[in-house]
């Protein structure tokens, strides 16, 4: 089994939100970082890590990725405001091993 994390990524508090599921977050997040993680990133400069949430397995993550891009906006940066509550970006808290 895979482990699997969905996260959201901005370009600033509020901002545009870009939600993301990957297998090796510290990989997939240094793409959007570098600009090559996907055209929506690159053109809207979301580099900004603002959440993260692990599962056990990638399918419990594609679920999950899929009911948030269904959610309200607001739900969205409720979450986030809970979690993260001053937007900090997260890439360096990730264990780059």
């Amino acid at each position: 089994m895979r482990r699997g994390y969905v996260y959201i990524v901005t370009n600033e508090p509020s901002g545009t939100l870009y939600i993301g599921v990957t297998s090796n977050i510290a990989a997939r997040v240094h793409q959007h970082r570098s600009g090559t993680g996907s055209d929506f990133c690159k053109k809207y400069r979301l580099t900004r890590l603002v959440l993260v949430e692990p599962y056990d397995t990638i399918e419990e993550a594609i679920a999950r990725e899929r009911a948030l891009k269904a959610w309200k906006r607001s739900w969205k940066l409720n979450l986030i405001g809970r979690s993260n509550p001053d937007w900090s970006d997260l890439y360096p808290t990730l264990h780059l091993d």
